[in-house]
């Protein structure tokens, strides 16, 4: 399991770069489910603690986890912070059938 954490010394953007941003973060995680890695991700929404930003359930050990979320566009730019740690699920209770994660903001939001 990783947890993207707002950087509290991230950059400044223009909501430009914040759109383009995001659309490289999506674009991201649908590779990561295209590879088999990523079985559910999405947005924190409403925390009391506005820090956390996303969560994501991949299905390999910590350090590829960290590697593979390290790589996204998002985190390479200094706006999120990677936090990831192991989660143990009894087999079979979480169970992966077809799905298409949306590649962009529009997919996502039907527009």
């Amino acid at each position: 399991m990783a947890l993207l954490i707002i950087n509290p010394d991230g950059p400044v953007l223009t909501e430009e770069q914040e759109n383009a941003l995001q659309e490289a973060h999506m674009a991201h995680l649908a590779d990561l489910h295209d590879a088999g890695h990523l079985i559910a991700a999405g947005p924190l929404m409403d925390m009391p603690e506005r820090s956390y930003r996303g969560l994501s359930i991949l299905s390999v050990d910590v350090e590829t986890a960290l590697e593979l979320k390290g790589q996204d566009p998002a985190v390479r730019a200094g706006k999120f912070i990677v936090k990831a740690m192991p989660w143990m699920v009894p087999g079979g209770a979480i169970v992966a059938g077809e799905a298409r994660f949306p590649r962009t903001i529009a997919e996502a939001t039907g527009d």
